[in-house]
């Protein structure tokens, strides 16, 4: 293996779920090389490729596909900090999380949607029927939590989407 593949190697390694454009901007390559390298490295079954959202993410072939999904979706800031919020104050409704997030309801939803969808929060009812969540898998959601860190970038994108969500909430007409 070329020194320039096994260092995208590690590096996936070590920032499992990175996306192709962070890849890039965190090595000394041109995009043209990580991909030559990438897909090389896809072919000999030492990385793993997955979409989720509109990203491409990268993987070593040790994570499965919740433990995929997972890493993709903590590397979203809000994302991150609702679970981060659930594993400290879990079970809770989505009102405590709104107002401790200062995020807007839609923002919640849209990232409660996605995680339930991929098994790592559950949405239940309580007996007032009113929304629950919960960590499906506290112990393997918080191991993982500690190894991705958001991006720059994509804080920016969380943060703009906080923005935007919150200038639409103020424009609606009361219902």
């Amino acid at each position: 293996m070329t020194d320039t593949r096994e260092r995208i190697r590690t590096h996936v390694g070590a920032n499992a779920g990175v996306h192709f454009n962070e890849l890039v901007r965190e090595s000394d390559f041109a995009p043209g090389q990580v991909q030559y390298h990438v897909r090389l490295l896809r072919e000999e079954g030492r990385l793993v490729r997955e979409e989720f959202y509109g990203r491409t993410h990268y993987y070593p072939p040790t994570y499965d596909e919740w433990e995929r999904a997972a890493l993709a979706l903590f590397r979203r800031e809000t994302a991150r900090e609702i679970v981060v919020y659930l594993i400290e104050h879990e079970p809770a409704g989505p009102g405590a999380i709104t107002d401790a997030l200062d995020i807007a309801r839609s923002t919640l939803e849209y990232h409660v949607d996605r995680l339930v969808d991929h098994g790592l929060v559950e949405k239940r009812y309580d007996e007032r029927n009113r929304v629950v969540l919960e960590l499906a898998e506290p112990e393997a959601t918080g191991r993982l939590l500690t190894t991705v860190t958001p991006t720059v970038p994509d804080r920016l994108v969380d943060r703009f989407t906080r923005l935007v969500d919150e200038l639409l909430a103020g424009t609606r007409e009361p219902q």
